[in-house]
């Protein structure tokens, strides 16, 4: 039988989802994974995650690194290597299940660690760039380690399966945050492997992708100029690379930061009748024209205190957001939000382009 329009779903690929309590308040990873279980065929089983934010506060003051190994002989290197750097305050193997969903997992471990004192000062660095260049030289020069999280109070949790399974095998009904991200992923070009799978992360930065980067060349190239090495196989690695850059590094907000990645067309920046936002615009898309993000794409970005979704000027993917309470709930189907929150109200759409920000009230967390 021939299959006519409208019988058939084309789901255009991959599922992210994300909710964060705006009070602060600490839940577990169940409501974000109920989410993506009506969003499961935007995923092939090649790759999901999740990113919680809030979920060690009693190593609040340390950074969380996350790490995949190929060996035993592999941490010990990677270990000793971090020793000259930091501090480690615990290590140990991250808890998973064993379920049948779930195979040829490597070796998951994670240290809570401090940069030294006096490293920091003989390189002259403050802690969180030396953190970035430690994740970059692991990830480019230790053959078979992979950290694949490095911020504090945060963690992200990915591997090669279906998100809902992910989370089952990472146990992540045991953790609270007061804020979750979450993707399945349809590779269409790139690899699935467990460091492929999304969230892509630095330091407190987490970021969940839909779509596809036609840029992804002139972003990299300019992004390496500054250090980052985009070694993971896939382009949302280096959205996350550009949004730490544009706001760590250059200080922007996250508002500018989409203004950047998501620039609005000159036409409508010509016709902004507020003199100051129209040189704002004009200053940003002059001076980061390389980082101008193209293609259809849909992304949340995870950071301390809060979250961004932001879609592409032409809103080439979906998205969609709802409230209710102090709760604020992102997703790419409505479906996705009524699975988490049934009587969330205010569901809407955002413009392309448009960037939603939610952040936490201060001293809530």
């Amino acid at each position: 039988m021939n299959m006519r329009e409208g019988e058939v779903r084309i789901p255009s690929g991959c599922a992210i989802a994300a909710v964060i309590s705006k009070e602060g308040k600490r839940m577990t990873a169940e409501k974000i994974m109920d989410a993506m279980k009506p969003m499961h065929d935007r995923s092939n089983g090649l790759g999901g995650g999740f990113a919680g934010y809030g979920i060690y506060p009693e190593y609040r003051d340390f950074y969380a690194f996350h790490l995949f190994f190929d060996s035993r002989d592999t941490r010990k290197r990677c270990e000793a290597f971090l020793k000259e750097g930091f501090e480690i305050v615990r290590g140990e193997t991250i808890p998973t299940r064993k379920i049948p969903a779930i195979t040829d997992e490597p070796i998951i471990w994670r240290y809570f660690v401090s940069p030294l004192r006096s490293v920091l000062a003989d390189l002259q660095l403050d802690e969180k760039e030396f953190v970035a260049r430690t994740v970059m030289k692991i990830n480019t020069e230790m053959k078979g380690a992979y950290v694949f999280s490095s911020g504090k109070n945060m963690g992200t949790f990915k591997a090669v399966g279906y998100t809902e399974d992910v989370g089952v095998f990472y146990r992540l009904d045991e953790y609270e945050g007061y804020s979750w991200t979450a993707h399945g992923r349809y590779p269409t070009n790139t690899p699935g492997w467990w460091g492929g799978a999304h969230p892509f992360t630095l330091l407190d930065y987490s970021v969940v992708h839909n779509g596809e980067i036609s840029s992804y060349d002139a972003n990299r190239r300019f992004m390496e100029m500054f250090g980052y090495k985009c070694t993971l196989q896939t382009d949302t690695e280096v959205i996350t690379y550009i949004l730490d850059y544009l706001i760590r590094r250059q200080g922007l907000t996250p508002t500018e930061a989409a203004n950047v990645i998501a620039a609005p067309f000159w036409t409508t920046i010509d016709g902004k009748r507020d003199a100051y936002e129209k040189a704002k615009l004009q200053y940003l898309r002059t001076v980061f024209p390389s980082l101008l993000v193209t293609g259809p794409f849909s992304i949340v970005l995870g950071f301390d205190g809060g979250l961004m979704a932001l879609n592409d000027r032409l809103k080439l993917r979906s998205m969609v957001v709802g409230e209710l309470d102090d709760k604020v709930f992102i997703a790419s189907e409505e479906a996705a939000i009524r699975a988490m929150e049934p009587n969330a109200g205010k569901i809407w759409s955002p413009a392309g382009g448009e960037p939603v920000i939610v952040a936490v009230k201060e001293g809530a967390y």
